[in-house]
């Protein structure tokens, strides 16, 4: 039996002894020679392979000898057997493989589009001389997309691109079509490549060793002065990459070999930097001028913004924040104060953020965006086992047989993520899609569940109804690690598959089928979004979920678990580190006395022992007087909140604003005193990424003008606040959160400094870390996860004959969050640079409009005009929108209705009607450019 044999039946690799040049070695037979070499230090050309890459053997420049064969073998496809005697630089090998290298120059244009063509290293290397044969006919540039050139005059056919878009990202964007030569790679069905269907993750570009697929603007042509090790500032991936920089300014980013990406990136962390570049950054502190028009009377116009603001120094505005800050809570009270932190920022400003409300405003009113994303998930997580945090990372739908994306796009929102699920799609895992649109990843789903929008808990008690009744349940599990499955069964008896099916849109069968799929598959695993969480009853989806994994023992093993996918860069930290109102750091409770007198005794004063307030309280209680002072540092709410236009009346309400940011955000706009901050490229500190990785991301840029870091202005405002804080880098910071952080008490900043990344549990000093959690026990009080039933509770606010259609809000592929970022993206506004409504071509075809015409959605709470785009995704009587479009903020018709539990308002379904025409959506600037204040 072969080495390709043994690994085919999952059968472990034997070692082999051989000759190469030579010498003894011994290897793993399902190694190929080149990867032998490589360990050993000798060095072979190829072209054609690249780690990670599945081997091809197309180029030929790798060709050895091997004794006995009459023809030269690729070293990159083959594998050593007992006693095999290779040569890779006999007079024979080293001639073919400078033949090749000859043949492929002639070929290439004299100018390299690249300085690392790897053509040109290996001839170099081998002393290969002026290419003596003809060179091909000229091939026209490709330029049609914003992101990627296109030379397929330097293109060798090796096929990397082809391997790394179909085998690694599975977009199958890129062929190799027609033949002789004639062949040549493609896009799609030969379309440019600024028509294809291309994403712009730009792993072909990473993959072409020639330069045939290079970053736009010729900018591989460019030397940076330093090369930055950090991580992705969007979704919570966290994947590692590398800045590149030159004059103090991004030239271009690679992935690098983390954890959670191994090298790959998406089109926001590859081409989504130059932000920090933009003409609209703040780099001056700005006060309301006393003469400029109320908050809120004012639209927000660029090029007036100086009518409304001044400028200001440093001491002059946070003198302003500490003395307006002191008098609302010396006047009002404690409770009259609150603040909003960033899951942008890292652990360290999270920490201090939320340290600063709870000792120098004197409360809890403390929030951050994780209340509109999985604060459901949350409550769900930590009422039935214990915990917030996920159980498995990503990784494990490789080890996976089953894996349900429920509620979620990562091929848009997680795009690393979805590769990996793809990868174990490919590998043989069968994955279960449920969301009322229909994704990307539903093409290569073994069953896809397009329930009907708000059904979730019918569709999935209906499951666990089929896993009691046919007694697939785990009983050992369920009896030795669980409380609460009696209730859970009796529960279920009145939501059989046949009297669900009508209501969640999905037939009795495949209810069935897709039950006994999860049930009994050795390894099954759940991941979840914000389809699951942003809804009335997000808590109860979650509890289902929960249940599903309980009832089935599909917890606490590799390639088993629930995952819920976390939004942005840093929501998992930002939490862990007490950026929420009823918890301190690490989860503990603030009624919780025990807790209290810890964090008493840490901070030096007593603490509030009343939870503060959420986000969409906050709101209601500044128009009830409650709250009357805010200071947001890094959120957007008047973009991100439900029911945008109350949120920006209740903000235009306060008595004093502070909005520290990195641009004139609708929010800043309606503040007192705003500060300039840093982007992320310009500051050191932690992030912890959706897998519990706690991550080092570094400086790679200092920050324009006068802006500051944020770190430094948190710790100013605290000093105007009356606090004696002394830390003098952020690892000092990290080394307080860690001694009151249990969870990641054994990871130093000398040990992320070394390695990157570690997992967190990581309880004492030198700990691996346990990326697979709740493998014997649970985090609660009696070691046993809870089952907590749930029954049908309908949206708060159903179509009508006045409304009757569906809005779904989420987020899209090129932008992230409220846009604030990622449309100063040079190529990310140029791929996605309109607002866009989704919907379904017939319900199109109804209203009486074409794909590119003007819509206008309305609700009860108000309207917007959008650029309509067919898709057929959309199901029928739906409608969705990202809501990163200033011109089309969404959240005006969204509803504030709050689940119960998880305090997290109903984004994903409200009521609304479509007609067609309405004002066109006028682009304008954000910021207004190189004026005071606003451009270095």
């Amino acid at each position: 039996m072969n080495a390709i044999n043994r690994r085919e039946l999952g059968l472990s690799a034997v070692t082999v002894n051989f000759r190469l040049n030579g010498q003894e070695v011994s290897a793993a037979d399902n190694e190929t020679l080149i990867q032998v070499a490589d360990r050993l230090g000798i060095e072979i050309p190829r072209l054609c392979h690249a780690d990670g890459l599945e081997p091809a053997g197309n180029c030929r420049s790798c060709v050895v000898e091997i004794a006995g064969e009459r023809v030269l073998a690729p070293s990159c496809c083959r594998t050593p057997r007992e006693g095999m005697e290779v040569t890779t630089d006999s007079e024979r090998a080293v001639r073919a493989q400078k033949m090749v290298l000859e043949l492929l120059q002639a070929d290439m244009p004299e100018t390299s589009y690249t300085r690392n063509n790897e053509v040109d290293l290996w001839a170099r290397k081998l002393g290969v001389g002026k290419p003596r044969f003809a060179p091909r006919a000229p091939v026209a540039a490709d330029t049609s997309h914003p992101a990627i050139a296109v030379n397929l005059d330097a293109c060798i056919q090796c096929t990397r691109c082809l391997r790394a878009c179909r085998d690694e990202q599975v977009n199958d964007v890129i062929g190799l079509a027609h033949r002789g030569d004639h062949a040549r790679i493609v896009f799609d069905m030969d379309d440019a490549m600024g028509a294809s269907t291309c994403v712009a993750c730009g792993e072909c570009v990473q993959a072409c060793p020639t330069g045939a697929l290079m970053p736009a603007r010729e900018v591989a042509l460019q030397v940076p002065d330093k090369a930055v090790e950090s991580v992705c500032p969007y979704c919570g991936v966290g994947c590692q990459l590398t800045y590149h920089v030159k004059d103090n300014r991004i030239l271009y980013v690679e992935g690098r070999d983390g954890p959670a990406n191994h090298e790959r990136l998406c089109v926001k962390g590859r081409y989504g930097f130059d932000y920090a570049h933009h003409p609209h950054r703040l780099t001056r502190p700005l006060i309301r001028r006393a003469d400029a028009p109320k908050r809120g009377d004012a639209v927000m116009d660029p090029d007036r913004v100086m009518e409304v603001f001044r400028e200001a120094t440093w001491d002059e505005a946070l003198d302003l924040v500490g003395e307006r800050l002191r008098t609302i809570r010396d006047t009002h009270g404690k409770r009259a104060l609150a603040g909003f932190g960033s899951a942008k920022g890292s652990n360290e400003e999270a920490y201090l953020f939320q340290k600063l409300v709870r000792t120098g405003f004197g409360s809890n009113n403390v929030d951050h965006c994780t209340r509109l994303c999985h604060a459901s998930s949350v409550a769900a997580l930590l009422e039935g086992i214990g915990s917030g945090a996920v159980s498995n990372p990503v990784m494990d739908v490789g080890k996976a047989e089953v894996v349900i994306v429920i509620g979620a796009n990562p091929t848009v929102n997680h795009p690393v993520a979805a590769s990996w699920i793809k990868n174990a799609v490919k590998n043989g895992t069968k994955l279960i899609v449920a969301d009322p649109r229909r994704s990307d990843l539903a093409r290569l789903a073994h069953r896809f569940l397009q329930f009907k929008p708000d059904t979730d808990v019918a569709m999935l008690n209906a499951m666990m109804h089929v896993i009691v009744h046919e007694g697939l349940v785990d009983e050992d599990f369920i009896a030795g690690r669980t409380i609460g499955y009696d209730e859970l069964r009796r529960n279920v008896e009145g939501y059989s598959p046949e009297s669900m099916a009508p209501i969640c849109g999905i037939d009795a069968d495949t209810l069935r089928e897709v039950a006994r799929l999860y049930a009994t598959s050795k390894g099954s695993m759940i991941l979840w979004g914000m389809g699951v969480s942003q809804h009335v009853h997000g808590t109860d989806n979650a509890r289902c979920l929960i249940a599903l994994a309980l009832m089935t023992g599909q917890i606490g093993r590799p390639g088993t678990g629930l995952h819920p996918l976390r939004g942005q860069n840093n929501v998992q930290g930002a939490s862990d580190a007490g950026l929420i109102p009823m918890m301190y750091p690490d989860y503990q409770r603030v009624d919780n006395a025990a807790a209290r007198q810890k964090f008493e005794q840490l901070w030096g004063m007593p603490l509030d022992p009343q939870p503060g307030l959420t986000v969409v309280e906050v709101m209601h209680a500044i128009r009830a007087g409650t709250v009357r002072g805010m200071y947001i540092m890094g959120e957007n709410p008047a973009m991100s909140d439900p029911d945008a236009n109350h949120a920006r009346e209740a903000l235009a309400a306060l008595d004093h604003l502070v909005v520290q940011d990195i641009f004139l955000t609708e929010t800043a706009y309606l503040a007192d005193v705003i500060l300039p901050a840093s982007a992320f490229p310009e500051k050191t500190g932690t992030f912890t990424n959706t897998d519990r990785l706690v991550q080092m991301g570094r400086q790679a840029l200092d920050p324009p003008g006068d802006a500051r870091q944020d770190l430094w202005i948190i710790q100013q405002i605290a000093a105007r606040m009356g606090l004696d804080w002394h830390y003098r880098d952020v690892s000092e910071v990290f080394d307080e959160m860690r001694h009151s952080m249990p969870s990641i008490g054994g990871i130093t900043w000398e040990r992320l400094q070394a390695e990157h990344a570690v997992t967190y549990p990581c309880l004492a000093e030198g700990d691996a870390g346990d990326p697979v959690v709740f493998t014997t026990t649970f985090p609660t009080e009696t070691g046993r996860a809870r089952f907590v039933p749930a029954d049908i509770i309908p949206a708060n606010e159903r179509p009508d004959g006045e409304y009757p259609r569906v809005l779904i809000t989420g987020r899209q592929l090129e932008h992230w969050h409220t846009g604030s970022m990622t449309r100063r993206a040079s190529v990310l506004d140029a791929i996605e640079p309109d607002p866009v409504a989704l919907v379904h071509p017939l319900d199109l075809e109804e209203i009486g409009v074409r794909p590119g015409d003007v819509i206008t959605l309305e609700s009860r709470r108000g309207e917007v005009s959008l650029y309509a785009r067919a898709e057929e995704g959309t199901p029928r009587g739906a409608v969705f929108v990202p809501f990163c479009y200033y011109e089309a903020a969404i959240n005006k018709l969204t509803n504030a209705a709050l689940d119960p539990f998880g305090k997290i308002p109903e984004f994903k379904y409200c009521a609304v009607r479509i007609r067609a025409g309405g004002t066109e959506p006028v682009q304008s600037s954000y910021g207004g450019g190189q004026i005071l204040g606003l451009g270095a």
